[in-house]
């Protein structure tokens, strides 16, 4: 069993440096490198993938921040000093998704972009940079799951439970291997596959281990993150049978 070492990685200047924001960081030069050196094999410039990550990555980052606020503005409402504070977490991985895919989308329609090319090469960049930066939740203890008494469970506050973070992680970096070696076999139908395979995975992941988590954000009776998962299920199965019927 682990148990999480704490929140500071080291302190340097009188400031601590927390380990969520090492791997958060880390996720994300990883997902940049690895479409980077993707780039020339999807026939893609190099320069213009690190162009979009510069304007996605903060736009990722404030959209995760929001989409977090939104859900819980009951608490921040409350504490409005603490809305800037991203060094104790508090980050959504769907409201990142949204706005800075969102970003992506726009920039590459202004410089006359191939979308379904460039969405394709960040497909798998996501997956590896996801798979990364959900270890911050461990060392932070939270996003974990209900009580279990499975041998690699984590310790939080003394209870033995759910990783969750641990199985979206594993499951991310499977999903990143799955659709390189989709892509690079030649098995690509159409553009956009790859990215309507990861959003499609990721979502079926995430809403079964958003079952065990027990700090879900709320839509009402429902867990918000589920409700999510099948939209995007429902509306890439819908797209990608377009897709076949057209081709």
């Amino acid at each position: 069993m682990m148990t999480s070492p704490g929140r500071v990685a080291f302190t340097l200047f009188g400031l601590d440096v927390m380990w969520y924001g090492i791997l958060i960081a880390s996720g994300m030069m990883a997902a940049v490198a690895l479409a980077y050196l993707r780039a020339p094999g999807a026939g893609l410039d190099r320069d213009r993938t690190v162009d979009i990550a510069l304007y996605c990555i903060p736009a990722g980052a404030i959209g995760a921040r929001l989409y977090y606020v939104l859900f819980e503005w009951s608490y921040y409402a409350q504490y409005p000093e603490k809305l800037l504070n991203f060094r104790s977490g508090g980050l959504a991985i769907h409201g990142g998704l949204i706005l800075g895919i969102a970003v992506g989308i726009i920039l590459s329609r202004r410089w006359k972009l191939d979308i379904p090319k460039y969405i394709d090469l960040i497909a798998p960049s996501i997956a590896l940079g996801q798979a990364i930066g959900r270890w911050g939740n461990f060392f932070n203890s939270e996003a974990h799951g209900g009580p279990t008494d499975l041998p690699w469970a984590v310790i939080v506050n003394g209870n033995a439970v759910h990783p969750t973070f641990l199985y979206e992680s594993v499951w991310c970096f499977l999903l990143c291997i799955f659709l390189i070696w989709y892509d690079r076999t030649g098995r690509k139908k159409f553009d956009g596959q790859i990215f309507l395979m990861y959003a499609g995975f990721y979502s079926a992941e995430r809403f079964f281990v958003e079952g065990l988590r027990t700090d879900s954000l709320m839509l009402g009776p429902f867990r918000q993150a589920q409700l999510l998962s099948v939209a995007v299920i429902v509306l890439c199965l819908v797209i990608y049978g377009y897709k076949e019927k057209k081709k």
